[in-house]
């Protein structure tokens, strides 16, 4: 027995690398996934936990993920982080450094923590993890696949079907006596940007969808999103009219917008909903770009809505990932908070949104919404507005469609945003759009908590996989380019997955019902999502397991729920019983 031990400290001293693409073998190697292999290993590592101290273990990196697992504790401490969510690794220490654990890795990541790993100088295994790190967080940068093209799990349902546009603008009740669909766009010649299929008004023909496209920012011309089933008032959606400095005027781009205007008979008027602060919107004239004329769009109202750049967010959520983690401070927790301006930029979203649902439900008026080029911003915009209105877009499956058409199919650029598989973690186009309209969709489950299908956890699953790289589908900037790289047929959507066991998503508090959600857009009623700004610190989590709660109150939702049919059929049978029985008649009839 002693001679065992001995192996197993020599064994434990030396680094362990396993040769590449080596399955694992290993009581302490990491759990894998299909596709998933293990690349490189490390013993003697000690993760330094903000929390809880110290642990001593074994750290390995895949092609998927970090993996650490503690060997010096009673009850294994495991962190998995897939590398899709680092931001960047840095050596931390050099040959000269002393004291415990001051040599060793950081890593920097997007969903809100910072990692540490201490190494022992003297086994170089720092150097093999870290290369192991580098080619496998950022592989586009070494010339490898992304993970998801490795992945292989196979799920019951096929996610890619969720979204079929045609079926969805049917669902609509479109085509229309107003309203069209066109596939002039089916090989992305006039937009490169835009999805396939558009719905655009009838009377608008090839000709004119052309000179419109040389008019606004990157070919993005006004489009249709959603339509009122009742009034027929619209959401469009487009980018910014090319008008420069010299007011430049397209007669084909105002007689579009006047037939969008007109496909709604009940109202002579259209919102220009423009997402910038006016400032901006003026600035970008000076680019080339600027904002609809009210001289020249006749009965368009013009409204901008003050929501800043994709800079501007990307330093709040700087500002509130410094405060969030490690530690909370207590005495400038609220003021802190503030100074990010985090709950500020959440609060002009909901109120844009809000404002745009309210022309169209209440005014019976369209409304066109752009930003500068009607990616980011607008997507927040439109799909919150949709959300609000349409009640199909509250279900899991609903809300689903609603990212697959608002953001994939008219190309918001994840790959630029989030920065998969890349290493240029301080590139200026990097920025947490998607974030936020995630953010302003749990706050809407706050206010209302019995409107939604689902639940907290299904919108922090879709932001973890927005960044982990398992699943294809936020992977690349528009359809264009998942449809040149094959993403459907050579990966996963994320969607397969979440509808495999779409039970762990539902809110039990949830009643279908028709109508319209009026949020109130104040900062007294937007708060901090905690749960996932702050899910890491062990302080800050609910004291009850949630997710055991949420199982509970379905089932007995169900148990309630087959008791009122039982006691409806009851009292049906009651009233048939207690009826008068009909007179005979003396002959039979014919009919």
């Amino acid at each position: 027995m002693m001679g065992t031990d001995k192996k197993l400290r020599s064994n434990v001293s030396q680094p362990s690398i396993i040769e590449p693409g080596q399955p694992a073998s290993r009581p302490d190697d990491p759990p894998l996934l299909p596709g998933e292999k293990v690349m490189g290993v490390a013993r003697e590592v000690t993760y330094l936990c903000p929390y809880s101290g110290p642990a001593r273990g074994v750290l390995s990196v895949t092609n998927y993920k970090l993996h650490f697992r503690s060997m010096d504790r009673d009850t294994p401490y495991v962190v998995e982080v897939p590398l899709g969510v680092v931001s960047r690794v840095e050596k931390v220490g050099g040959q000269s450094s002393r004291g415990e654990n001051s040599y060793g890795i950081e890593l920097f990541c997007k969903d809100m923590r910072n990692l540490r790993f201490g190494h022992k100088q003297e086994n170089h295994s720092r150097r093999n993890v870290f290369e192991k790190l580098q080619q496998y967080a950022f592989p586009l940068s070494h010339k490898l696949p992304l993970f998801a093209f490795d992945y292989s799990e196979v799920f019951p349902e096929n996610g890619w079907n969720v979204l079929e546009p045609i079926a969805e603008f049917k669902r609509m009740g479109v085509p229309n006596d107003m309203w069209k669909i066109t596939k002039i766009n089916e090989h992305y010649e006039i937009c490169d940007s835009y999805p396939a299929v558009w719905a655009i008004p009838a009377a608008a023909t090839d000709d004119d969808v052309r000179a419109v496209a040389a008019f606004r920012s990157r070919a993005r011309i006004p489009v249709l999103s959603w339509i009122h089933p009742e009034s027929q008032a619209t959401i469009c959606r487009c980018s910014q009219p090319l008008v420069g400095v010299g007011g430049k005027r397209c007669r084909e781009d105002e007689r579009y917008i006047q037939l969008i205007m007109d496909a709604n008979a009940q109202s002579h008027k259209l919102y220009i909903m423009d997402a910038r602060p006016s400032a901006n919107a003026i600035a970008n004239k000076a680019k080339g770009g600027g904002y609809e004329s009210e001289d020249a769009y006749q009965n368009a109202e013009l409204v901008f809505l003050d929501i800043h750049n994709i800079h501007v967010m990307r330093e709040s959520l700087r500002k509130l990932k410094d405060l969030c983690f490690p530690n909370v401070e207590e005495a400038r927790w609220l003021s802190g908070i503030e100074a990010t301006y985090w709950l500020k930029h959440i609060k002009y979203i909901l109120a844009g949104a809000s404002r745009i649902a309210n022309r169209v439900e209440t005014h019976k008026t369209s409304v066109l919404v752009h930003c500068s080029d009607g990616w980011d911003r607008t997507a927040q915009l439109t799909a919150l507005a949709m959300l609000l209105l349409d009640p199909y877009y509250r279900t899991i499956k609903g809300f689903e469609v609603l990212i697959e058409k608002e953001w994939l199919s008219f190309g918001h650029k994840f790959q630029q945003r989030i920065g998969h598989g890349d290493d240029r973690h301080s590139d200026a186009d990097r920025s947490p759009v998607f974030l936020q309209f995630v953010d302003c969709v749990w706050q809407l489950t706050q206010m209302f908590p019995d409107a939604f299908q689902f639940n907290e956890t299904l919108l922090i699953t879709i932001l973890d996989h927005l960044y982990s790289c398992r699943f294809g589908t936020f992977l690349f900037n528009s359809d264009r380019e998942r449809v040149q790289d094959n993403v459907k047929q050579r990966t996963v959507s994320l969607w397969s997955y979440i509808n495999s066991s779409i039970d762990n998503y539902r809110n039990p508090l949830y009643l279908p019902r028709p109508g319209v959600l009026e949020p109130v857009a104040s900062v007294r009623l937007i708060s901090l999502w905690k749960g996932l700004y702050c899910r890491w610190n062990p302080g800050m989590r609910p004291q009850d397991p949630i997710y055991q709660r949420i199982r509970e109150l379905l089932v007995l939702k169900e148990q309630l729920e087959k008791q009122v049919d039982e006691c409806k059929q009851e009292q049906k049978a009651r009233v048939s019983r207690n009826m008068p029985t009909p007179p005979r008649l003396a002959s039979p009839v014919h009919s």
